[in-house]
């Protein structure tokens, strides 16, 4: 609640600037301020839609990537530590760049600007995914291990059923916080063309020449996107843990 007042307070203070800033072009009291903040608003769809998908993707890739760094042979721990050095050395942005400009290039499949944000958020997100998911079911005790191995449960059963649970409780606000973290970084795939929130601003920055209110509009609506966030994982930890035995 703390953080819904201070964004109310936020949006008080910008209401109560000089006129000469220019507050007119998103005011909602007149139609064009309206159709401006209509126009940033459609962008907050892409956000969305893009930042979910990607962290579900990566996700499941991360806890894939995960398994073999918990494997008993240095084979399969070199595998997973290849892929998260590497994958966590090339900037987000770099990344990004190379999946859409460079990835047509080398293998012939060209990605709308979609797919692309998608692919490169997801494999930029699995490197840390699958290092929180290996420091959560490690911390798991050995004692669940052998309690599942004493009813015979094989290892896939026993992760899908004993293990995992108990991980994802641990891990969860780490995985909100990765969350948080696509939210902010999906805005770098505005250098493609991507119509979310950041691409849309800047479209409105060159028509109406007013950077500042624009670029305030579009820190308010990230604050909101991720405040929300923020609760509804803090929600979730809290069902959780209340359900726990």
């Amino acid at each position: 609640m703390k953080r819904f007042a201070i964004f109310g307070i936020l949006l008080g203070l910008l209401s109560g600037c000089s006129g000469n800033w220019g507050w007119y072009v998103v005011d909602p009291t007149t139609e064009g301020g309206m159709n401006n903040l209509r126009f940033m608003l459609t962008g907050a769809y892409y956000t969305i839609l893009l930042s979910v998908t990607a962290i579900i993707a990566s996700v499941i890739v991360g806890l894939l990537v995960a398994l073999p760094g918990l494997s008993q042979k240095k084979s399969w721990r070199a595998v997973n530590r290849v892929y998260v050095e590497v994958v966590r050395a090339v900037p987000i942005l770099v990344l990004i760049l190379w999946v859409y400009y460079g990835l047509p290039t080398l293998t012939g499949i060209t990605l709308s600007v979609f797919w692309a944000g998608v692919f490169a958020l997801a494999l930029s997100d699995s490197a840390f995914q699958a290092e929180i998911f290996r420091a959560g079911i490690q911390s798991i005790s050995k004692g669940q291990y052998e309690a599942a191995k004493s009813i015979s449960l094989n290892y896939r059963d026993t992760m899908r059923y004993v293990i995992l649970p108990q991980a994802i409780r641990r891990i969860l606000p780490a995985l909100g916080n990765q969350l948080v973290y696509m939210l902010k970084m999906s805005s770098l795939v505005s250098v493609i063309g991507m119509q979310e929130l950041t691409r849309k601003a800047n479209e409105l920055v060159v028509s109406e020449y007013r950077p500042l209110e624009i670029y305030t509009i579009l820190v308010l609506e990230y604050l909101a996107l991720i405040l929300i966030v923020s609760a509804g994982v803090r929600w979730l930890e809290r069902r959780m843990n209340a359900t726990e035995v």
